[in-house]
């Protein structure tokens, strides 16, 4: 079945095999990407607050408290 992505959503990181930027345990906003989901991939913004595609079985989406989804997507 194909999730697709309409608005940010976040994820947690359950595998990070080779990917540095990204840590397991930790929660991720994901960006909508359609094209990257199409090849399994979503658009997460990473350690380094910038945004980058990693394999979507690394994350599981979860749905988290609005006053949390603001905390994470707030800009300093």
């Amino acid at each position: 079945m194909e999730k697709k992505l309409l608005k940010t959503q976040f994820a947690l990181c359950i595998e990070n095999s080779g990917c540095e930027d990204i840590e397991k345990r930790k929660f991720y906003q994901i960006l909508p990407d359609e094209e990257a989901a199409r090849e399994g991939y979503l658009r997460v913004v990473d350690e380094s607050q910038e945004d980058y595609l990693y394999p979507e079985s690394y994350f599981i989406f979860v749905d988290l408290p609005h006053k949390v989804q603001e905390a994470f997507t707030a800009t300093a």
